[in-house]
Order: C-alpha cells, then structure tokens, then sequence
C-alpha cells in the first residue's frame, strides 16, 4: 500500500481555506497514485480552537469541510483529524477524532482516548475520551489509528489509567498511524522521537506519523512528521518548520520512502538546537502576521541585545523592507546605543529613524510637576521614559498599520523589569520565553559566520540606560545566577528550599522568586509570548496574581 503523509499548516476557523487545502493534496496525491494520504489532528478547524469548539456554526462547518473532502475520496482514502458531536447525551458534546474517508464517504471514525490537560492543553475542556478500540481496515491491512497524546503514556510514571495501543495491540494490527498535533519546544524533539521509538519497540510495529506545521498565536508547530520501523528506528523524516507532503510503500513490515520516483530512506536528522530555535520564533512571527492579515513590523531599536534579537528575527520572518525601526534616545542614552543601533540597521538593510523623547518626557514632567513638587527623580521618572516611548511607537504603528513587536526577554518578565504601557507594549513577545543568557547564545550563533549584530552589543553590560549610568546588575543579579534560579523555578517548578540545595544563597532565592510572584499581574497585561520552552508565560502557566505563595 501506498501512503502519503501531509504536514501542512492549518489555520484556526477557516474551514474554507483548510479544506482547500486538504483536497489539493488529496488530488496531487491521487495523481501520484497514492492509496492513502493522511492529514494532521483537528486539521479541519486547526489547532488549537480553543472556545471556538462552543459554537454550534463552528461544528456544523467542520461537518460540513469533512463531507466536502469525502467527495474527492474516490481512488484514495484520507485520514482527517476534525471533531465529531457525541451522540450519546451523557458526557461532553465533542469527540477529538479521525476521519477514515473512502469511496466518497466516511467509513469509519476513531476517536481520541487520552485528552491532555496540562501545560498550553486543555482538551478534556471541550473532548469526551474515547472508551471503544478498534482498527480501521484498509486495502488488506489492519491499522491502529491514533491521535498524537494515546501513544504518550509510555514512562515510568503514566499519566493515564488507559494506554490505548495496549488495547489495539490486541487486535494485531499491521501497523500505526498517529496524527498529531505537537507543539514546538527546544525539548519536544527528542521526547517526541523517544515517544515514537517506545512504541515501535514495545509493539513491534511500523509508525506512520503526521504533525501540523505553523504557528497559531502563541504556539508553534514543527512538523517532523515521520516514519519508524518495527525495531525502533526512524527511517525518515520530513521537513521542519515547512509544509512537506511525502508518499511511502509499505509491504509487511518493511516501508520504503517513494516520490514520484522511489528514493531512498534518509532517516533522522540531526538537529542544532540554536538553528530550530531561530526557525521557530521566525515561523511564529511569519505565522502570526500572515493570519491576522498585516505584513509590516514596527519597534523600538535601544542599542541593545533583546531589540537586535528581535529585529534580526522580524526581517528574516517579513522581509526588510517590512520592518521599520525607531531609535527613541533620552539624555540618558550612551553614544554607543545610537551607533550600535545604526549599525544593525545597516547590516539588516532596514528602515530605521531617530526620534528623539526628552522634549516630549519633559512636557509630561512639565503637567506632572505641581503633584510631583518636592520629589526626587526615581522610580516613576524612569518608567515614564518607557512610557514616552510605548506612546509613540503604537502612534506609529496605528497610524501607518503596522504592528509594534515587544522586546522583553524572559528573565525581565519573570523578575518584573519592565514597565507597563512602555517597553511592555506590543502586538507580539517574541523573545519573550528565552532567558537573557539564552539570548546571548543565540546572537552568537546568528553571527557563527558574519557579524550581523554588532559585535558591540554582545560584549556591553546590559542597562536600560533610565538614569544616569545605570547598569541591570544595579538591582538584579548576573544573569548566568538569576536564570539558573528562574529556569530551576518556572521550568523545573521547584521551590525555595530545593533550589538552595542546588548551591544558591538563600535569601537571593528567596527575593528572586517573591519578584516573579509579585510581578504575575503585570505579565497578565503582557502580549502573547512566542513559546519554545515547556513552560512559557500564558496559558501553559496558570497561577493566581494575588496568591501568598512566597510573598
């Protein structure tokens, strides 16, 4: 049998667009004498739907998209994730399933077991778990059909009290399918790769899986979509962070790759975690633009690493000539911040203006100035620079229809440096869940072959250039110390106690993590972070604002 996978990338409601697309594949795929092409989880509505999945017109459309693919199933069958109402009034109203299309019509359906319920999930929401397993039966061939978490409760610690390829394993299939939809982090590759050779070890079976690609806000999707044999190892493996459609035989258990001329299996890739992680913020950047319907970038250039990060990211993402950048210098900014500035700009080939802020903070000093009367310059002073600025950049961007991008990096936005309606601001938080020593890693690997950012702004001691002299270890720790303790906190969730354990000053854990509670509320009125690790700020990480935890 001849097996198609097509990674392509979906986007949320727009039924007409994505089943468009679906058809087209399935007709190239046809031509190419195809017997089975198979299609992403949910690739109907996209991924995720989020509330969407309440609407009654949302659900008739996916009906409807699913009935509209079934009438070009006539010489190849398709899976199609998509969900399906439950007709049993007890339980939640929608299953998460696939769709077996044959002869013009659905043949069979197979519904998702396991509903993820942690992190950026929330599946058990809106989905009722399937409790009926069976195989699908296709040109002679008896197929255990899943859908991306009923093949992950393979640890030590399961997470399920079902795991579904137990049960189908019963029934001996020939082989596994899986479609997915598995975002992207810097660790996801290789737990998912593991996930895929656990199961074709323990079951002795061939795995065909499809992921999505393409990014829906906050979440980004890699692709990957794969082969694995019936001993454990990947045999071949499609594009990531692109849409791929590639076309397999499958004899027994032994699988062959096939174009339109057969080719040979190339296996696994070997990845390069700095080369992923510029793909995916690029991805989710060109993503959210292409489906909000804007094409041009704005955003404040400081001179420094997070604004260069950015920018790089946005013009490689919307092209150069999409992207303008304003300096927005105060007296207290350095001579070097307006020349390392200028000098990224150049080297990008970007638009980029000088609009100077100290007459326009000063007017807001001058209405200020009979409440602030014998008061110090502090605190408030230095935020109103940064408000200054918010005020500008999005009276550019509202003007001239273009997004302003926000620059804040994780660990300013865990620690609350950052100012609210000033450099908080923004459509989009691009680097907003990599570390400060994370960027610095990756501004490296950026220029491993030409100096595109300025070899300055690598070496400068960061500083929000706010007052006179004024450097980030003024008030924070290095940054090799906080983010060890933030990543220990966030990522790991480990507490205090724990942390100080691992060789860190006690009260320095202590404040570090009262800061990141203290600032909760603040990242609630932040933009949607780009998530690349496995626990972004958003919705993968749920905790009270006003929780006395540490406070």
């Amino acid at each position: 049998m001849k097996i198609t996978l097509s990674q392509l990338s979906f986007h949320t409601g727009n039924f007409e667009g994505n089943t468009q697309k679906i058809i087209s594949a399935i007709n190239d795929a046809k031509a190419l004498g195809s017997d089975l092409i198979v299609f992403a989880e949910l690739a109907t509505c996209g991924y995720p739907a989020r509330d969407f999945l309440e609407f009654e017109d949302f659900i008739t459309k996916a009906e409807y998209s699913i009935l509209e693919i079934a009438k070009h199933c006539f010489g190849i069958a398709a899976i199609v994730g998509s969900p399906r109402r439950n007709p049993v009034i007890e339980g939640k109203d929608l299953f998460n399933s696939a769709f077996l299309l044959v002869d013009g019509k659905i043949q069979q359906t197979i519904d998702k077991t396991l509903l993820p319920n942690y992190d950026i999930f929330d599946e058990y929401r809106y989905f009722e778990p399937n409790s009926k397993f069976e195989l699908i039966h296709l040109n002679g061939f008896k197929i255990a059909l899943t859908i991306c978490e009923d093949l992950w409760n393979l640890n030590d610690n399961p997470m399920y009290l079902t795991t579904p390829m137990d049960e189908l394993n019963k029934l001996n299939p020939d082989f596994v399918i899986n479609i997915a939809a598995s975002p992207y982090s810097k660790t996801q590759i290789e737990e998912r790769r593991l996930t895929l050779k656990l199961n074709s070890l323990k079951y002795q079976l061939p795995i065909f899986y499809v992921n999505h690609i393409g990014a829906q806000t906050h979440l980004i999707f890699d692709g990957g979509s794969c082969v694995y044999d019936n001993n454990g190892e990947g045999l071949d493996e499609l594009s990531y962070f692109s849409e791929e459609t590639c076309s397999y035989k499958i004899s027994n258990t032994t699988v062959f790759r096939v174009e339109p001329i057969q080719r040979s299996l190339n296996g696994l890739s070997i990845r390069n975690k700095y080369e992923d992680l510029e793909n995916a913020l690029t991805l989710g950047i060109k993503q959210y633009f292409l489906k909000l319907g804007f094409s041009k970038a704005i955003l404040g250039l400081s001179g420094g690493i997070d604004s260069a990060l950015v920018t790089y990211l946005a013009a490689k993402a919307l092209g150069k000539e999409n992207i303008w950048t304003i300096m927005l210098p105060s007296k207290f900014s350095s001579d070097h911040s307006i020349f390392d500035s200028e000098k990224l700009a150049k080297n990008l080939g970007i638009k980029n203006d000088k609009m100077e802020i100290e007459n326009t903070f000063q007017s807001f000093l001058e209405t200020l100035s009979p409440y602030f009367a014998e008061t110090s310059f502090g605190l408030p002073e230095e935020n109103l620079q940064s408000r200054t600025r918010g005020v500008l950049l999005m009276a550019l961007a509202n003007k001239f229809g273009y997004i302003l991008l926000n620059t804040s990096n994780k660990s300013e936005l865990a620690v609350g440096y950052g100012t609210l309606y000033g450099d908080m601001c923004g459509g989009l938080s691009v680097i907003g869940d990599l570390y400060k020593t994370e960027i610095y890693e990756l501004c490296q690997y950026i220029n491993r072959k030409e100096e595109i950012i300025p070899k300055n702004i690598l070496e400068k001691e960061p500083s929000a250039e706010l007052r006179p002299d004024q450097k980030d270890s003024d008030s924070l720790p290095p940054y090799e110390i906080l983010d060890q303790i933030l990543n220990f906190y966030i990522e790991e969730r480990l507490g205090p106690i724990q942390i100080t354990d691992k060789g860190f000053e006690g009260d320095l854990v202590r404040r570090i993590l009262r800061m990141v509670n203290m600032n909760e509320w603040k990242r609630w009125q932040a933009p949607p972070v780009l998530r690349v690790s496995k626990k972004a700020f958003g919705p993968g990480r749920r905790v009270p604002i006003s929780g006395k935890y540490l406070s």
